[in-house]
């Protein structure tokens, strides 16, 4: 049954909701935290599993792209400018509108915990950022306020926030459905192209710290992305009246606008001058993300392409590094313990 709920009671003691009445929207929550009753035992792992992982921005040594920046191309500097300037601009916006326009209308204690760690992981993520402008811009207005002054980058921000608002405007409980979808596009498909661009400079032996710094934030959008690919599932578990067909339609419609809209923006920041990064590969690997997203939450794949770059998922990886990061000197790399096997 569809019902047009506000956000959630933070403190409720007329509420006498068991843990198995629980829900992830529109229960009936206490507003009380006990993690000694829970429900969704898939929130607890990743609430581990986050904390283990654990690690702070300033122990990636930029020392070393301070230089190497100097020496990229004009194609390389523009790209990487544009690449962070745009994943400055996705946490920003992630950090407050999990705050404030996602955790408010989840109901369920275990989940809350789970998306304020991520919210906090999401200002980790910006000041690492900040970190990495620091190290390398003469400038650091130029890049932090390139949301101002570059159109393409403009348009893909305004296109993310218009997704998240109608969930401001509209707070329905299919909305929220909606909504853990688009968070799942953003945090499956959204980064993906930036991050690639980081480890293409670091596959030929430059900005090694910057990537180092990459391949811990994607360790956390990992997390991130299994926190909304099972608040989808569990949420379709309890309320199969809101999966229907009219709702699968808008979402396959929302991946196929982000697929479009992210292969434009890696097509744009790349130029088609970055070497084994073309507009062909591009697109096909970003199709093939978003049918990796479409059957992690139970839907059919809608472009059936093979992955175009697999190099990527090793060279993004925490796992299998016996040495130093690309036999580099940065510390600290193998913090904590990454392991999906439960999701």
């Amino acid at each position: 049954m569809e019902s047009n709920t506000g956000k959630k009671i933070i403190y409720n003691p007329s509420s006498v909701e068991t843990v198995q009445q629980r829900r992830t929207i529109s229960g009936n929550p206490t507003g009380l935290i006990e993690l000694t009753k829970v429900k969704y035992q898939w929130a607890i792992r990743l609430w581990d599993l986050m904390l283990a992982n654990t690690w702070f921005p300033k122990e990636v040594d930029m020392t070393q792209d301070a230089k190497d920046y100097k020496n990229l191309s004009e194609h390389e500097k523009r790209m990487y400018d544009l690449v962070l300037s745009q994943l400055i601009f996705m946490d920003s916006i992630q950090t407050n509108n999990l705050s404030d326009n996602v955790n408010p209308f989840i109901t369920a204690p275990e989940i809350n915990v789970l998306l304020v760690r991520q919210a906090f992981e999401e200002a980790l993520h910006s000041s690492s950022y900040a970190v990495m402008v620091e190290s390398i811009s003469e400038n650091t207005s130029e890049i932090y306020d390139k949301w101002r002054t570059d159109n393409e980058l403009a348009h893909k921000n305004a296109y993310i926030y218009e997704v998240y608002k109608k969930l401001e405007e509209n707070p329905t409980d299919s909305q929220k459905v909606l909504a853990m979808f688009a968070n799942q596009i953003l945090e499956g498909l959204y980064f993906y192209s930036g991050f690639t661009c980081m480890y293409i400079l670091a596959r030929s032996g430059k900005m090694m710290g910057s990537a180092q710094m990459i391949r811990f934030i994607q360790r956390d959008e990992i997390s991130h992305l299994l926190v909304f690919q099972n608040l989808i599932n569990t949420t379709r578990n309890e309320r199969p009246d809101l999966f229907t067909k009219e709702l699968e339609e808008e979402v396959r419609h929302m991946f196929d606008d982000a697929v479009k809209i992210e292969a434009s923006w890696g097509k744009y920041v790349t130029n088609g001058q970055i070497l084994g990064f073309n507009d062909e590969i591009i697109d096909q690997y970003i199709k093939h993300l978003a049918d990796s997203r479409l059957k992690a939450v139970k839907m059919k794949p809608m472009y059936n392409v093979e992955h175009p770059i697999k190099w990527v998922d090793k060279f993004s990886s925490f796992n299998d590094q016996k040495a130093n990061f690309f036999e580099a000197t940065v510390s600290n790399y193998s913090k904590g313990t990454l392991s999906f096997d439960d999701f």
